[in-house]
């Protein structure tokens, strides 16, 4: 971090704060070789080099807001107030929930954890509504895998599938896949092939070598395909009808597949939020594992959303052998998708009270989920004043990862990746806060509850 004067007469009162390889956090690529400048008079970002649009948009539009630290049932509190007051909430609860995560540390995410565990509680995070199916997939058929630097570095077939890069990971085609010169491909774009799997045909598809625009609701038809032909196995002709796609154009594409020397399929929510779901993401990474066979080197990828989702899960699985949807109400972790998914609970009506970090189920949930959300104590920690927060019993107003406060995070690859903050906030982090409320509960159960 450098801090130097403004030079222009006009703005003499400017002192200016350069912090170099900053890290975004707006999505799942984790671009970590942003330079910031800030305004220090104003504690605004003016200057985001080398981020992307969606990047400079997080960075530029993050301003301080002038709330209350935490309040209790809409009213001003201290800090100390909204502990206790939480604790009572959580501590009280016969079926509470922690759901969230995905924007938030890892550090945090380990007390969430935690905290969960010692109150006997389901942990869910914000990957049972988009890659859930993925996690699922994960546990029956495994996962080949490696990192964007190896895809970068060595990958000449690249399969988008069921994603929109071009406007969901800006970067991703330039910094980490399609555009940039590796050491295996010298020639960047021109040595790879690439292919967009999707059923419209979205701005992606103009960086494409081929685009296959497939049905709706055929992904697994389509996976399977390509894996019968893989391996020599001629498909029913119906397929062509099912996915829209001939097979002399799939034909072309396996072998096309067999011949690479490296090659990676990088799956979105197209696959995972469709007919099939943990199905489809099963057929995709059996795909990519049975390409291994013909003397190359094939990985699958999914393509993470918030921040730190891929953190959430590496988390909640280390803690608990599980990615998402844990019970830990009987004193070991169960993991049971549909029953322990934060969505289902609420939609039930079975939690009894919920601690929300970092998410706003309130925005996205269905509407019997968000119905029973607002009928049970509700803890909230965010920095901005979301819908979620509106209803919460207990609302912390919190600092912004990545901007004002340090910690990891992880990229979609599973990379861990060390954050630098840009300036202070006068709010506290999620961790600080999280901490204070496990340190509470342990104390309230070691003295009896009192």
């Amino acid at each position: 971090m450098s801090t130097v004067e403004a030079a222009t007469p006009e703005a003499d009162a400017t002192e200016l704060s350069v912090i170099e390889d900053a890290t975004c956090t707006f999505c799942g690529c984790v671009c970590d070789d942003i330079d910031l400048t800030v305004d220090l008079s104003t504690n605004h970002i003016t200057k985001a080099k080398s981020a992307c649009v969606l990047g400079k948009a997080w960075f530029f539009n993050h301003h301080i807001s002038e709330r209350p630290d935490a309040t209790i049932d809409g009213q001003p509190a201290t800090y100390e107030e909204a502990i206790e007051r939480a604790a009572d909430i959580l501590l009280s609860a016969d079926y509470p929930v922690t759901y969230g995560l995905s924007d938030t540390t890892s550090e945090a995410q380990r007390v969430a954890v935690a905290i969960t565990d010692w109150i006997g509680g389901t942990i869910d995070t914000t990957t049972s509504v988009c890659h859930g199916p993925s996690g699922m997939a994960f546990q029956e058929v495994g996962e080949v895998t490696a990192t964007l630097g190896e895809i970068k570095n060595r990958a000449d077939f690249l399969i988008f599938w069921g994603g929109n890069p071009a406007e969901s990971h800006p970067r991703h085609f330039t910094k980490y896949s399609l555009m940039p010169k590796g050491e295996f491909v010298p020639r960047g774009r021109k040595d790879r092939y690439a292919v967009l799997i999707d059923v419209r045909k979205t701005k992606s598809a103009k960086a494409a070598d081929l685009f296959l625009q497939i049905k709706p609701r055929s992904d697994f038809e389509l996976a399977w395909t390509l894996r019968a032909l893989a391996k020599g196995i001629e498909p029913n002709p119906s397929v062509e009808q099912k996915t829209g796609i001939p097979l002399d154009t799939l034909r072309e594409m396996a072998e096309r597949m067999k011949a690479a020397r490296f090659g990676a399929i990088l799956f979105g929510m197209g696959v995972t939020m469709t007919r099939g779901k943990h199905l489809n993401s099963e057929a995709v990474l059996a795909l990519a594992r049975d390409m291994n066979t013909y003397g190359n080197r094939w990985v699958a990828k999914p393509m993470r959303g918030h921040g730190n989702v891929t953190g959430a899960d590496n988390v909640v699985s280390w803690s608990t052998g599980y990615p998402f949807g844990v019970n830990l109400g009987r004193g070991y972790p169960r993991f049971n998708p549909g029953e322990f998914t934060t969505t289902d609970l609420l939609a039930r009506r079975e939690a009894d009270a919920a601690l929300i970090i970092a998410s706003d189920p309130m925005g996205n949930f269905s509407q019997p989920a968000r119905d029973h959300l607002a009928r049970i104590p509700v803890i909230v920690l965010d920095p901005k004043l979301s819908e979620t927060a509106k209803i919460a019993a207990v609302a912390f107003t919190t600092a912004t990862y990545g901007i004002n406060t340090p910690g990891t995070v992880y990229r979609m690859d599973d990379v861990p990746i060390p954050l630098r903050p840009a300036f202070e906030s006068p709010y506290k982090s999620d961790y600080e806060i999280l901490k204070a409320i496990e340190q509470r509960i342990r104390q309230r159960q070691l003295n009896g509850g009192a």
